[in-house]
């Protein structure tokens, strides 16, 4: 299922689901909503939590639109429908650092080894995951402007409770996934983390995710399966993993081009990282860290690209395979 949350509008919240195999061809998206005014279809975070009722109804609802048995006014065209990010208020907001290759270039091109703690743990931060943005417009402040870049990334939105979870377990905790853009003021992270304290201000004014929350079943022709004899503490262990290409447009030039199977640390992994010790919940989002050339502290770091940033006016996109494609376009917010 492709789960979306729609701007009603009043402004409020719907949850709602894309139907692409129609018959006549148009994409439309199911209003949940408006089928059944219940807090559990006005909230992403209260759907999931209650999935053992709402995902059985919601499979109903998309078969009876695809009959044309709902009313009009419960199913309306992709084009017609505002979409904000599907959890725009998750419970977390976490992101990790799993693929080598972004690393070690970044830190090659700006003349430094490989960091050896990468082959220890899956090392993740949290984020502001009440700055939440969806497609569309994005306003930035005037010095988080200052070398504004992307990230090129995928995330889980974890579908129950659990804590200490095992790695080769870690898996069956995930609902679904979305394509995120970790927006970084990369002159506010720079100076911030001279003091060995962050990324805070660098990282905290957005966050993207969307447009679409993707249940697992959705993706399943892209699983790679895990191993379940690999090592559970080393990279490359054990956790499925995904081929899906992973693709930057700049106003719709392509600047990136990755994988999501090249995740040297699986989400499993960083999911069992994030959990000992700790108790999670139902509707918190773990970001990827950012795949290879998927950012342009990476590109202008290894001179694929010369000192090349996001500007107001700008139309950036991330594309995933199977996933969407989540676009913005930049502005300059006013103080």
């Amino acid at each position: 299922m492709k789960l979306v949350t729609l701007i009603a509008p009043d402004r409020s919240h719907h949850i709602g689901a894309l139907i692409t195999d129609l018959p006549f061809g148009q994409n439309k998206i199911v209003d949940f909503y408006e089928i059944e005014k219940n807090t559990n279809y006005s909230n992403m975070v209260e759907f999931i939590k209650h999935q053992s009722r709402t995902m059985p109804w919601a499979k109903e609802q998309i078969q009876k639109a695809k009959e044309g048995k709902l009313s009009t006014h419960c199913v309306i065209d992709e084009k017609d429908a505002l979409l904000t990010a599907p959890v725009p208020h998750p419970v977390s907001c976490r992101d990790g650092y799993a693929f080598r290759q972004h690393v070690e270039s970044a830190r090659k091109g700006r003349g430094l080894p490989m960091i050896p703690e990468f082959d220890e743990f899956p090392v993740f931060y949290f984020t502001n995951h009440l700055a939440i943005v969806g497609p569309g417009e994005v306003y930035v402040m005037e010095k988080a402007l200052e070398r504004l870049d992307f990230e090129l990334e995928v995330a889980i939105v974890t579908g129950k409770e659990g804590r200490n979870i095992p790695a080769n377990k870690a898996d069956d905790y995930i609902f679904g996934y979305m394509i995120m853009n970790d927006w970084s003021a990369r002159e506010l992270q720079t100076q911030e983390m001279k003091m060995n304290l962050g990324p805070a201000k660098g990282k905290d004014f957005a966050t993207g995710l969307g447009p679409y929350l993707l249940t697992r079943d959705e993706l399943e022709k892209y699983r790679i399966p895990g191993n379940p004899d690999a090592d559970a503490e080393k990279p490359n262990g054990v956790g499925d993993r995904y081929n899906l290409k992973m693709k930057a447009f700049h106003n719709g030039k392509q600047v990136s081009d990755g994988n999501l199977k090249d995740m040297n640390w699986t989400f499993a992994q960083i999911l069992a990282r994030v959990s000992y010790g700790v108790t999670i919940h139902p509707g918190e989002v773990i970001g990827s860290g950012t795949v290879g050339t998927g950012c342009y502290m990476e590109l202008n770091a290894t001179k694929v690209t010369d000192n090349v940033w996001i500007k107001p006016g700008d139309d950036f996109a991330l594309e995933v395979e199977g996933m969407g494609r989540l676009e913005n376009t930049i502005r300059k917010a006013n103080a």
